[in-house]
């Protein structure tokens, strides 16, 4: 199991939310997030005033995979989130190793809970 976190521009979660749907992968939460990499923010006016953002708005998607899942959703959301051409602040991945997940509704444990 992974649980694989996923840092994208906001107007890229709908159809990063379509190409996971053709891979059967719907179980995700979102989070709305601010945060800073390459893009370093960026110069706003306001009010006769110019002022650096640096903190910019992403969303955050976490989802857990089982093994076979891993790859397909990975490519879906590379293929989804990306600009074209591809541009800085597109985002990142992260697959980490899940070490146990229960549903408590039922109390299933491992894989078996983060299936449908």
């Amino acid at each position: 199991m992974k649980m694989i976190i996923a840092i994208i521009r906001p107007e890229k979660v709908e159809e990063v939310q379509a190409a996971l749907s053709e891979k059967d992968v719907y179980l995700m939460t979102a989070s709305d997030v601010r945060g800073c990499g390459r893009q370093r923010g960026f110069t706003e006016n306001f009010r006769g005033g110019t002022g650096i953002i640096r903190l910019i708005s992403k969303v955050k998607l976490e989802i857990a995979v089982n093994d076979e899942f891993v790859e397909p959703t990975v490519q879906a959301i590379l293929k989804a989130a990306r600009s074209n051409p591809g541009r800085i602040g597109d985002g990142k991945i992260f697959v980490l190793p899940l070490e146990d997940c229960y549903r408590i509704r039922t109390g299933e444990e491992g894989g078996i809970a983060i299936g449908p």
